[in-house]
């Protein structure tokens, strides 16, 4: 990266991230664009597994490691975990990635269908395409907001879906460095910015916005060289009109920020 200033605008691995780019020869700027908050009901949980045992569920989709960790927890809290899992052995059990696949492998539950790669909803759909869903129930683990793409394709295939809220996403509580980075970005002090979700993304025009600055972001990020993540994050990427130079395969922190070296390098 021979000295480059990245943007990371990650939360969750922000310093793990952050020491790929420097041991690439980068200068990372940190500005998370994410907080978690805690979105999960135990009083829901226990009337999902309680009309679970009388009305049964076809497919179960777990789509994040954090929500579906947190909704062990919930179980666990709650002294159903040992039912919850008799459940899913019951019914098909779905894991959008390798992070929910590895707290369900942890907790003992048999995984029946796997999202490939890029691990999108479009792969979890895929994988799902040789069930017949209609008239069936489908619990979804959401993650930091509702997948309405997946939501609504499911119910297209006349499954009706029940969502199960473990968390969500919201700005940071200190916005300071969000504000740092546009402030960097306006003196060309920023040569990449690195994405690795859609709502980071939201975030940080929500806040530019907010400051009456959403189209000065706009003009000065695409002096830079974006990277996303991967199609999601790309995709909310353009709606807000940003230009996306790189968007490596897989789609993974190493090859990411390798591919993100690799590109400015030249």
């Amino acid at each position: 990266m021979k000295g480059k200033t990245v943007a990371l605008l990650e939360n969750r691995v922000s310093a793990q991230l952050a020491d790929l780019v420097t041991k690439e020869g980068g200068r990372p700027f940190s500005a998370p664009a994410l907080a978690e908050v805690p979105d999960i009901n135990p009083a829901d949980i226990r009337k999902l597994i309680h009309d679970w045992e009388s009305n049964p569920i076809k497919a179960v989709i777990f789509q994040t490691g954090v929500g579906t960790r947190a909704l062990f927890n919930a179980t666990d809290s709650l002294g159903i975990t040992e039912t919850f899992q008799k459940l899913l052995s019951q019914s098909v059990v779905v894991a959008r990635g390798p992070k929910p696949t590895a707290v369900l492998r942890a907790r003992g539950v048999r995984i029946d269908l796997s999202a490939a790669e890029p691990y999108t909803t479009t792969e979890v759909l895929a994988a799902l395409d040789p069930m017949i869903l209609r008239n069936e129930r489908v619990v979804v683990q959401r993650y930091g907001e509702i997948n309405v793409e997946l939501e609504q394709a499911l119910r297209a295939r006349g499954a009706s879906v029940f969502e199960i809220p473990t968390y969500r996403w919201a700005l940071p509580e200190n916005t300071q460095p969000m504000i740092a980075l546009l402030d960097a970005l306006e003196q060309g002090k920023i040569d990449a910015v690195a994405f690795t979700s859609a709502s980071q993304a939201h975030n940080l025009f929500s806040l530019a916005e907010s400051l009456g600055r959403k189209e000065a972001l706009r003009t000065n990020i695409n002096k830079t060289l974006v990277a996303s993540i991967g199609p999601v994050c790309s995709r909310a990427l353009r709606a807000h009109g940003v230009n996306v130079l790189l968007e490596p395969r897989p789609p993974k922190l190493g090859p990411f920020i390798a591919a993100l070296a690799q590109a400015l390098a030249k």
